[in-house]
């Protein structure tokens, strides 16, 4: 089954600051049908203006994952690491047993466009940690390139804490390509930008899927897009 939810189903919240969409229950939206998806518990996407971000904040038994569409993301946590996150990148923080992080829009101009999404830990009790890789962004052309994963197949693939796999694409117009999927696992795909066909169903910018019981996933694209897709557990 694919379960397609537009761009316009999401939740919205406007601080002026800060607008967000978020897919899955978080903050003030709280809706009990829509709170996990396998272990992915949120998917935010987010826009910070000019030097504006979170405070600190604590987390604790989850693996956040950053990706930077536009801008820069200052990040600073209680271990230690203080990083700027560009396009191109990919933040990995364990919160394990506990955390405490900033983060920041450095820019005077500049908005910052990014995507965070949590997961929750195959393993609880974790040792705090993070990780900040760069990822070949000629790579996403026509292919599925792997950017996080538990069992990373290069240096330049972070390891996250949960049986799944996270790819980015672009795919150009008039191109395509397939996934195979073991049975019994979930699937879930987000369009960055453009437009694409899951087995003949189209998604547009900033659509998402929420994939079950399909083994094999043609993806093409008329126009062009850039997406994400993760192959992930039915259950946390």
């Amino acid at each position: 089954m694919i379960d397609i939810r537009p761009a316009t189903s999401r939740y919205t919240a406007d601080h002026g600051w800060l607008q967000s969409n978020f897919s899955f229950s978080f903050a003030e939206y709280y809706d009990p049908d829509n709170r996990l998806f396998g272990p992915l518990r949120v998917f935010n996407d987010d826009v910070v203006q000019p030097g504006n971000g979170f405070g600190e904040h604590p987390h604790q038994e989850m693996e956040i994952v950053s990706i930077v569409l536009r801008g820069q993301l200052q990040h600073r946590d209680s271990m230690g690491n203080t990083e700027v996150l560009r396009p191109g990148e990919i933040q990995r923080m364990t919160a394990g047993t506990g955390i405490v992080h900033s983060e920041f829009n450095p820019s005077e101009t500049e908005d910052l466009s990014f995507l965070q999404l949590w997961f929750l830990p195959s393993i609880r009790g974790l040792e705090p940690s993070y990780e900040q890789l760069a990822y070949d962004q000629e790579a996403l052309i026509n292919q599925l390139l792997p950017v996080v994963s538990s069992q990373p197949s290069s240096e330049r693939v972070a390891r996250i804490h949960q049986d799944l796999t996270l790819y980015l694409s672009k795919l150009e117009t008039g191109k395509s390509l397939s996934f195979e999927q073991e049975s019994g696992r979930y699937l879930y795909v987000f369009v960055i930008e453009g437009s694409l066909t899951l087995n003949g169903e189209t998604l547009h910018t900033r659509d998402a899927a929420r994939i079950t019981d399909v083994t094999q996933l043609e993806i093409a694209s008329d126009s062009g897009a850039h997406f994400m897709l993760i192959d992930l557990p039915a259950q946390a």
